[in-house]
C-alpha cells in the first residue's frame, strides 16, 4: 500500500470490503481469505499474491 501511496480506506473501497475487514487482513487477525478478496487486493495493488502473503507454520 505504501509503495502505491494508497490508504487503507482507498484500498478497502477499491476492493469492496470494509476498513475493519481489510485491517484484520493486514494485521494477520484472520485465518482465511476469500479468493475474490485476494484477487481484488492484488488487482488494486497491481501485485501477485506472493507479494502480500507469507506462510507461517502452525504450532501444532
Amino acid at each position: 500500500m505504501a509503495d502505491r501511496k494508497m490508504t487503507l480506506n482507498e484500498l478497502a473501497e477499491k476492493v469492496g470490503i470494509t476498513n475493519v475487514n481489510l485491517s484484520n487482513i493486514k494485521t494477520g487477525k484472520i485465518s482465511a481469505i476469500r479468493f475474490s478478496t485476494l484477487n481484488g487486493i492484488c488487482k488494486a495493488l497491481d501485485c501477485q499474491p506472493g507479494d502480500i502473503l507469507e506462510f507461517v507454520e502452525d504450532d501444532d
